[in-house]
Formats: structure tokens, C-alpha cells, sequence
């Protein structure tokens, strides 16, 4: 599966956002799909997952209250929708996929990977 990422970029603090994530294929209701996110100079964290029927989410404690993922089946696409922005929530956002519960997303990562969209949050 290929995964494009867009939604991305400059918002001020308290702000909102809305990332999507289009899949390419004809199974994209097999997968399992996530945010993550990478700020300058750190490592690729878990923000969001969600299940592959979309019955099932979780989040970061960091985002949690802030960022609601779904899904679209029909139109094989992931959102993000992130309020309440802060400085802290800037990085680049990667949607992934993975045929797994999402516990496995959560730790392991993705299995496919978009190319990132950079959110970046001024104060």
C-alpha cells in the first residue's frame, strides 16, 4: 500500500489542523493505520491509531482530548484533526499501515510508511 500524507502547516498556538492520509489500493480496510510524529532533533513518536473497522482508537497521552483519528473506508483515507495546538505539537506527522492490532502499530510502528507533513505551531 502507498500512503500520501498532506494537511499540513503553519498554525498558531490554540489553532486546528486537519491531516489526511489517501492509501492507494484496494485494501486498505485490512489495515490497521496510525500517526506518528518526529520533531527536530528527536526520535518518531506514536500520536494516534485507530482500528482497521475504526471501532477501535487510541492516542498519546500527550494528544489525548486535542486529536481525534478516523477513517473512511469508502475513500481509503486516515484523518488527524488536531485542536488546541500547542508549540510543542510541531513536527513532521507520517500516517502508517500495518495489518495488526493497533497495540502492534503502537509499538512496532508501521509496516508502510507516507512521506510526512510538516505541522508547525508558532506561539
Amino acid at each position: 500500500v502507498q500512503l500520501q500524507a498532506s494537511g499540513g502547516g503553519l498554525v498558531q498556538a490554540g489553532g486546528s489542523l486537519r491531516l489526511s492520509c489517501a492509501a492507494s489500493g484496494r485494501t486498505f480496510s485490512s489495515y490497521a493505520m496510525g500517526w506518528f510524529r518526529q520533531a527536530p532533533g528527536k526520535e518518531r513518536r506514536f500520536v494516534a491509531a485507530i482500528s482497521r473497522s475504526g471501532e477501535s482508537t487510541d492516542y498519546a497521552d500527550s494528544v489525548k482530548g486535542r486529536f481525534t483519528i478516523s477513517r473512511d473506508n469508502a475513500k481509503n483515507t486516515v484523518y488527524l484533526q488536531m485542536n488546541s495546538l500547542k508549540p510543542e505539537d510541531t513536527a513532521v506527522y507520517y500516517c502508517a499501515a500495518r495489518i495488526s492490532p493497533i497495540a502492534t502499530m503502537i509499538l512496532r510502528g508501521g509496516d508502510y510508511w507516507g512521506q510526512g507533513t510538516l505541522v508547525t505551531v508558532s506561539s
